[in-house]
This record gives C-alpha cells, sequence and structure tokens, in this order.
C-alpha cells in the first residue's frame, strides 16, 4: 500500500467561533495540517482550519491552544490484527 493511499490515523475539528486566532495549534502542528483561515469569524478573527486530511492524532495542537473547545482531535481506532493463520499437516 502506498503512503497515499494510507488512510489517516487522526483528525481535527476546529470550532472556528471560539478559535481566536492565536495560531499556536499551528505551530504546534508538526505535519503543518493546520493553517490560518483566509475567512473572519464573528469576532473578527482568522480562526485556524484543517487540511483536510495527513493528521496523525498526536494531539498537540490541541494542548498548545489556550481557547478550551476550540479544538477536537479525533484519533482513529486501530484495527484489531487477524489471528494468525494455523499451520496444517500436509
Amino acid at each position: 500500500m502506498s503512503e497515499s493511499a494510507r488512510p489517516d490515523k487522526g483528525s481535527v475539528a476546529i470550532n472556528a467561533e471560539e478559535c481566536k486566532g492565536c495560531g499556536l495549534c499551528v505551530v504546534s502542528c508538526a505535519l503543518g495540517v493546520l493553517r490560518q483561515s483566509d475567512s473572519l469569524n464573528r469576532y473578527g478573527y482568522h480562526p485556524a482550519e484543517y487540511a483536510g486530511h495527513g493528521c496523525n492524532g498526536c494531539g498537540l495542537c490541541f494542548y498548545a491552544c489556550p481557547e478550551p473547545g476550540a479544538i477536537t482531535v479525533y484519533k482513529r481506532a486501530a484495527v484489531p490484527r487477524t489471528a494468525e493463520p494455523e499451520l496444517v499437516a500436509a
């Protein structure tokens, strides 16, 4: 499976109305999947926005954010490995 065909390990939901546009989450994202929006929220801030793919669910943006409720990080559940195939005598 190629690297681009792999599903993301996580995703980020940003509440644009809670975001104050400080940019701490954008700077803390090691993968660079967050950016400042070009649009303004109702308070006149440029909120952060998620690129839509590439998140690994690490949560660094969540911990860097000073605004409670602005960022929610979702981590995809691990898929259990199938049982080892049984060896059958020939």
